[in-house]
């Protein structure tokens, strides 16, 4: 394979949902290219992207796949992405380094819930987009319909560059009003006759040249001003209106394809490389401090690694895009977050699972090389001395959690090895360990993904582990101030051990004034504050410790012991064992013995202080609380409400996107297990939904009452 220039690539990601043809568009597109001598299928198994078994078993994406082809002396590396949403990690990559989106759209189904959603992340990424219209030659294919829907639901202006002639089991012919042609095809052989339009679809194709010359006009002023003076413009002049609209995003062609039988693939392929943006054009990667770096063969070299995967017989394959400069065999170049230095030993232009060796590639190509030594997805290589660090990926948050264990305790330390590795190849999927919970809490993003994981490990390591609900991060607090004292004291011959801490505890709250005056035991105490702390905990909130001793009845060396007692319960709330936050405590009276105290009975004299206090204090369990957004259906909307409303959510708002019905509502983390499963059998899966902690907030009475009864405190106290 020759080394491709800048100017000669285009790197780009199918898109669309689940069952719209990306993958059989993907084979026509390297049969076109001379990649591959006859297309597979994926009945056959026998697809370039679709290759693992997994996907054999499912019959769709479950990866996304970067495969190659060469077309009109260019270069075209292609993602083919998943459809489902619970794999929507691969497509986030793909985003990063692909510089446009080929919508695929079914034209039975026109514009589903699946396209919106992966509408609204090309939005997100700011990714022009192309339209493809394919299964043209089903039964129920419905040209007027697919485009009705396409107006309805985009946010941005579709405008027809294609139409079909004959659509439904008999399509072979469709209308191109950029080169005013007509092109039939014979059989599925990609075979085309390039024809003159016939006179009875002259008057549409006209109607329908003259919008696409006012949407190519309205993006350069001086085409506007062609368009006014002649009335027309050039195909090349349309070209370079289109361009610009399509770089900008203010116009989607709409193009027709049936990809199973490689009819119009071709002419797709063709715009492509005419119009399409090539890494030059396309808006420039940046650094994590925001600076641009420009797509330049001639700059510096740096690559940024967009996925890893773990194949057998090859092991750690690392794919990458060439940002700047160029990359060949043999070249060392240097982590830029951990300064390793890492040796670029084979370098391999991907097509699925076939690599061709090439000897170097330039600023805005993508490949692959192998055994990196430490260097993962997210993270840059650049030749020593230019320490640019392009921006990580920003990947969705997590939508499904499950506590996770292996079957057989003997396979423990190997499934968290295997759970970690899944983790560096799809970093939707996070596995943590979690001391609160006692518990390995395995995210992704829906049932379905991990559900994928667990048979891959399964089938290729022959270990089996299971699901189960996870235990719920709740904190604990409380409502009111309240006061405790505790004496500790242990005499076993020799020196013993004596502490005795009294200390008031109250809720903590932003700007609350500094401690004054409370009642104890029936009469008023004024607190006199000799040190503050004020604790930042890792689980959210505050601890607020004062020191208010006076006359010296606690030492200030045993202050820390104290707080290191209270500390220790509030990690293991005395309600539940759960995190306890937001809480104030001022320890103002104590006493010492001159020889039997130390720091070890202060400490366990301030935890049982700390305790019984906690008790009396009005404590309450918070629970967390996640904002969540469903898209769904407009048909399908009161089941989905009702649903929710029985999860004890909070409806928050409802409106209508483009066709597709948004609900948002807070609902209880300990109601959203399994979520994914029930939304998707409430709506045949045209729903999906995002979720992201918005807060703690206190359970009803009675979900206290339940969680306190299951708790069984076990007394640690020393």
């Amino acid at each position: 394979m020759k080394t491709y220039q800048t100017k000669e690539l285009k790197d780009l990601v199918l898109l669309g949902s689940s069952g719209s043809g990306k993958t059989t568009l993907a084979e026509a597109m390297a049969f076109e290219g001379k990649v591959i001598e006859r297309r597979g299928s994926i009945e056959a198994e026998s697809t370039l992207s679709d290759y693992t078994d997994i996907e054999h078993t499912y019959k769709r994406s479950i990866y996304s796949t970067l495969i190659y082809t060469e077309f009109n002396g260019q270069k075209l590396n292609i993602f083919d992405s998943p459809g489902s949403d619970d794999f929507c990690g691969g497509l986030f990559s793909a985003f990063k380094v692909a510089d446009i989106g080929l919508m695929v759209i079914d034209a039975q189904e026109g514009f589903e819930v699946g396209t919106e959603i992966q509408a609204r992340y090309a939005r997100k990424h700011e990714k022009p987009i192309i339209f493809v219209v394919n299964k043209l030659d089903a039964e129920k294919a419905n040209w007027e319909s697919t485009m009705e829907s396409l107006r309805a639901n985009s946010q941005v202006k579709p405008v027809i560059v294609q139409y079909p002639v004959n659509p439904g089991p008999g399509f072979d012919s469709f209308i191109d009003v950029l080169m005013m042609k007509m092109y039939k095809f014979k059989g599925d052989t990609g075979q085309r006759e390039e024809l003159e339009i016939p006179a009875e679809q002259m008057d549409q194709a006209l109607e329908l040249k003259n919008i696409l010359v006012e949407a190519a006009a309205e993006n350069d002023e001086s085409l506007m001003e062609l368009y006014f003076e002649k009335g027309d413009l050039t195909q090349d002049e349309m070209r370079q209106g289109l361009k610009k609209g399509i770089a900008g995003r203010d116009l989607i062609p709409v193009f027709c394809v049936s990809a199973k039988k490689d009819i119009g693939t071709k002419r797709l392929m063709e715009f492509v490389t005419n119009v399409a943006p090539s890494p030059a054009d396309a808006p420039a990667m940046t650094t994590v401090d925001g600076a641009e770096v420009k797509t330049d063969p001639a700059g510096p070299t740096v690559l940024f690694l967009f996925k890893t995967s773990f194949e057998p017989h090859l092991g750690e394959v690392s794919y990458f895009r060439v940002v700047s400069g160029k990359v060949t065999e043999g070249m060392e170049l240097v982590n830029v977050k951990t300064g390793n230095k890492e040796k670029i030993s084979q370098l391999f232009a991907p097509a699925g699972k076939t690599r061709t060796k090439v000897t170097e590639m330039v600023a805005g190509d993508i490949g692959c090389t192998v055994k990196l030594k430490g260097t993962r997805a997210g993270q840059t290589l650049a030749q020593a001395g230019t320490d640019l660090q392009i921006s990580p990926i920003a990947f969705p948050e997590p939508r499904y959690r499950a506590a996770v264990k292996a079957k057989s305790t003997s396979d423990d330390e190997k499934l968290g090895e295997l759970l970690n590795r899944a983790s560096q190849e799809d970093p939707t999927i996070l596995v943590q360990y979690l001391k609160e919970l006692k518990q390995t809490i395995i995210q992704g993003q829906g049932e379905h993904h991990l559900n994928i994981l667990k048979t891959n490990i399964l089938n290729n390591n022959k270990i089996e582990m299971e699901f189960f609900a996870p235990r719920i991060s709740y904190r604990e607090t409380i409502t009111k101030v309240a006061n405790a004292s505790y004496r500790h004291k242990k005499q076993s011959g020799g020196a013993g051990q004596f502490g005795e801490v009294a200390m008031i505890i109250e809720p903590y709250y932003d700007g609350m004034p500094e401690p004054g005056k409370y009642k104890v035991d029936g009469k008023e105490l004024q607190v006199n504050v000799k040190n503050k702390e004020e604790i930042d905990l890792d689980w959210g909130g505050k601890l607020i410790y004062y020191s208010a001793i006076v006359g010296g009845a606690i030492d200030a060396r045993f202050m820390p012991a104290i707080l290191k007692g209270i500390m220790e319960k509030m990690e293991e709330g005395p309600l539940t064992g759960s995190y306890a936050r937001d809480i104030r405590v001022i320890v103002y009276d104590g006493k010492m013995h001159p020889v039997d105290s130390n720091e070890i009975s202060f400490k366990l004299a301030g935890r049982n202080a700390f305790k019984e206090a906690f008790k009396n204090a009005g404590p309450k369990i918070m629970e967390p609380i996640y904002s969540v957004e469903v898209l769904v259906p407009s048909d399908k909307m009161g089941d989905v409400m009702s649903d929710l409303q029985n999860r004890r959510a909070m409806i928050e708002g409802m409106s209508s996107d483009k066709g597709i019905e948004v609900l948002t509502a807070r609902v209880p983390l300990s109601e959203m297990y399994r979520y994914s499963t029930t939304l998707s059998s409430l709506t045949n899966g045209r729903a999906t939904y995002s979720m992201k902690l918005a807060a703690f907030e206190q359970v009803p009475s009675d979900v206290q009452d339940k969680l306190l009864k299951a708790y069984t405190d076990e007394d640690k106290d020393e």
